[in-house]
């Protein structure tokens, strides 16, 4: 009883979202709860007609009682059908197995990603302002700006293109 009561307190919507499950998995999740909607739906409906059959009631109102009696012989004698959902529920394992491993799989990329968001934020906020940097300091941060350089000052070149027009000419001060 109480993986009823569970079933029915999950919200589908927020699982999704405050996962951020996408793709395969969203699709997949969506499958199992329509098909735990209809299968709820149908056993609701089915719980709701009656269950026994008064013949005796029949036997009063009806003149030809050869017909209850063929009725009730028949009805007594009904089995109903037995199934053997032994595979339905292997699909269903197999389905739960391979969701949950997309789930771990879609959490570990997450964790990752958000470690990796954290990492960056910590060191943007724990930067100095770009003012206060020195050259050494922005030098060793990107390499490939004192090969530039070098490459600029081999050729003759003292001054980078379009820096005074972005910067100002710093010659002045």
């Amino acid at each position: 009883m109480a993986a009823r009561s569970a079933a029915l307190k999950v919200d589908w919507a927020k699982i999704t979202t405050s996962l951020g499950l996408r793709g395969q998995t969203v699709a997949g999740l969506q499958a199992f709860k329509k098909r735990n909607d209809d299968v709820r739906r149908k056993v609701q409906q089915l719980s709701e007609l009656p269950t026994t059959v008064d013949f005796a009631h029949y036997r009063s109102v009806l003149k030809n009682q050869a017909v209850v009696d063929e009725i009730e012989k028949r009805f007594t004698a009904f089995k109903p059908a037995t199934y053997d959902v032994s595979r339905q529920l292997k699909a269903i394992d197999v389905f739960e197995a391979e969701a949950v491993k997309n789930a771990e799989a879609t959490k570990q990329k997450v964790d990752l990603e958000l470690k990796d968001l954290e990492k960056t934020l910590a060191n943007i906020e724990s930067a100095r302002p770009f003012e206060q940097l020195t050259v050494d300091e922005v030098a060793a941060a990107e390499p490939s700006i004192d090969e530039k350089t070098a490459k600029l000052v081999s050729k003759g070149r003292w001054s980078v293109p379009g820096y005074k027009e972005k910067f100002g000419d710093l010659s002045v001060l």
